[in-house]
C-alpha cells in the first residue's frame, strides 16, 4: 500500500505546508565514526517534530464531510500536536486522547492549538479505547502511525535524505509505532537498496522491538522514559508498520536512560541543538557504539525537540535522575 510513487505524491501534496529540512554535517560525530555523518534537522518543523508531515498528508486527503466531523487520535504528544495544527489549518477540529504519562508541556501545546484534550489511563492503549468510543460517535480517526497516508507523509523524509546524500549507506531513525521508520525505510530502500536502515528505541517498553522479537504485535508495559515519544504500543491489530519494519529494518538497537541522556547532552554541547529524548536516540546510539557494522555516509534523523525545558536543564546539568528515577 505504500511505495515510492505514493511517497512522491505525498511530497507534492505537502510541500507547501512543511519545511524541507536540511541535512547538516556533524564534524564531531564524523570524527567519532570515521566517516561522514549528516544530521537531518526534522525537529525544526513548525510543530517541533516530523509528525507534521504525516498529519498534513492525511488530513489533506479527507473529504470536506469528514473534516467537518472532526478528527481524533491517540498520541504520546507529537502526533497530537501535529494533527491539531493540521486540523486547524483546514477548518477542522481535533480531539486528542493521551495517557497521563504524556509530559504536561506537550499537553499544553496541544490545548493551545484549540484541540479537545482527553487524558485517559496510564497507557496509549487505554487512550485508544477512548478514541474508539469517539469514532463510534462519528469522529474520524487519524492514528499516529498505522495508516498509509501517515506513513507516506513520514516517508518524504527518506526522499530528502537520499537526494541530499545520494551515497548514504546507513540511516538511523527513532522507532516507536513504526510510522517514521516504515516510511523512511520504504523510500530509502526503493532508491538506495544497499543502504541499511537502523531503528533505535529505549530499553523501557520498546513495543516494536518486542513485537519483532515475538514475530507478532505484542503489548508491553509503558514506563516513564526520557524518550517519552517512543512509548506506547503498536496495536495488536497492526496492519502496516509491523510488517514493513519486519521486512525493511536491518536492525533495532535499544538504549538505556543514561545513554539517551548522553545523546541529549551531546546534541546541545556539540551541535547546539535542543532535542527531546526521542529526537536524540540516533546520536545516542552512535555515542554508545551500539550499531554493528556501521558504514558511512550516515544520516541521523533528529525527530523532535518538544522537551520540557526544565527537564532539559536537568539533563544538561548531568543530574543522574532527571525524571525522578535512576537513569
Amino acid at each position: 500500500m505504500i511505495d515510492l510513487e505514493i511517497t512522491k505524491e505525498a511530497r507534492r501534496r505537502i510541500s507547501s505546508h512543511i519545511l524541507s529540512t536540511p541535512i547538516v554535517p556533524s564534524r564531531a560525530l564524523s570524527d567519532l565514526c570515521g566517516g561522514p555523518v549528516g544530521l537531518k534537522l526534522e525537529h525544526h518543523q513548525a510543530t517541533g517534530s516530523f509528525k507534521l508531515r504525516g498529519a498534513i498528508n492525511a488530513i489533506l486527503q479527507l473529504s470536506e464531510a469528514d473534516r467537518a466531523r472532526g478528527v481524533v487520535a491517540a498520541s504520546t504528544g507529537n502526533h497530537g500536536r501535529a494533527l491539531s495544527y493540521a486540523a486547524r489549518g483546514v477548518g477542522s477540529r481535533a480531539t486528542i486522547c493521551m495517557s497521563r504519562l504524556v509530559p504536561e508541556n506537550k499537553v499544553l501545546e496541544i490545548r493551545n492549538l484549540g484541540a479537545d484534550v482527553r487524558i485517559v489511563g496510564g497507557s496509549q492503549d487505554e487512550a485508544q479505547q477512548e478514541v474508539d468510543r469517539l469514532v463510534a460517535k462519528g469522529l474520524v480517526m487519524l492514528p499516529p502511525f498505522d495508516h498509509p497516508n501517515i506513513i507516506a507523509g513520514q516517508g518524504t523524509i527518506g526522499l530528502e535524505i537520499v537526494e541530499a546524500m545520494p551515497d548514504v549507506n546507513t540511516v538511523i531513525v527513532g522507532l516507536s509505532g513504526g510510522g517514521l521508520a516504515a516510511g523512511i525505510a520504504t523510500a530509502v530502500k526503493s532508491m538506495r537498496p544497499c543502504a541499511r536502515v537502523i531503528g533505535v528505541s529505549m530499553e523501557r517498553g520498546a513495543a516494536m522491538k518486542a513485537s519483532l522479537d515475538a514475530g507478532k504485535p505484542v503489548q508491553v508495559e509503558e514506563c516513564p522514559s526520557l524518550a517519552d515519544a517512543l512509548g506506547g504500543g503498536i496495536g495488536l491489530d497492526n496492519k502496516l508498520t509491523f510488517p514493513i519494519c519486519r521486512a525493511l529494518l536491518d536492525d533495532v538497537v535499544l538504549l538505556s536512560e543514561s545513554e539517551i541522556a548522553a545523546g541529549i547532552r551531546y546534541a546541545y554541547d556539540q551541535e547546539r541543538e535542543i532535542l527531546e529524548g526521542a529526537g536524540a536516540v540516533g546520536i545516542a546510539a552512535l555515542l554508545a557504539h551500539k550499531i554493528a557494522g556501521l558504514r558511512g555516509p550516515i544520516a541521523v534523523v533528529l525527530s523532535g525537540r518538544n522537551i520540557d525545558m526544565e527537564l532539559h536543564r536537568r539533563v544538561i546539568n548531568g543530574m543522574s535522575n532527571p525524571l525522578g528515577q535512576e537513569v
